[in-house]
């Protein structure tokens, strides 16, 4: 006597609840990545926004102080601003650089040039392995703000 194909998937237990294991299976495999990848791209688009303000701020309140230092101190303070409030604790003194296209510094019709860099690591990666690899993208603006020029030098 010949067993029919259904009862002897029946009698074998069949394919019931395979569907559901093979969803779970293939939705780790693409979506555990995607997610990855999603996280890392808001990183970086966090330092983006944190590097492109803090450079046209640093640039802007440098020009605009009545003296190098105090230009300096502003525009030092601006960047921890900037950076902070995307989530970033890097030193803002040397996250920043900045550069002068005359001397002194702050000459009228001269220009000041501000550069930020931030170094972005990529998230959940352990230490261990970042001492090993360099899993970090390096993330750097430059604003250049014209002194006024008008305006009277007291260096």
């Amino acid at each position: 006597m010949r067993e029919s194909w259904a009862t002897r998937r029946a009698r074998l237990g069949g394919d019931d609840g395979s569907s559901v294991i093979e969803f779970l299976g293939l939705s780790l495999v693409l979506l555990v990545p995607l997610v990855y990848l999603v996280l890392t791209l808001g990183r970086l688009e966090a330092a983006m926004f944190a590097t492109e303000g803090a450079a046209r701020e640093a640039a802007r309140t440098y020009v605009a102080a009545d003296r190098a230092d105090e230009g300096t101190e502003r525009a030092v303070a601006a960047v921890g601003i900037a950076l902070r409030d995307q989530g970033f604790h890097d030193d803002p003194a040397t996250a920043l650089t900045l550069t002068c296209s005359a001397v002194p510094c702050l000459a009228p019709g001269s220009d000041v040039s501000a550069r930020i860099e931030v170094r972005v690591p990529l998230p959940y990666v352990p230490s261990f392995v970042r001492d090993v690899i360099p899993l970090e993208i390096p993330v750097s603006v430059e604003r250049v703000a014209p002194v006024d020029t008008y305006r009277t030098t007291d260096e």
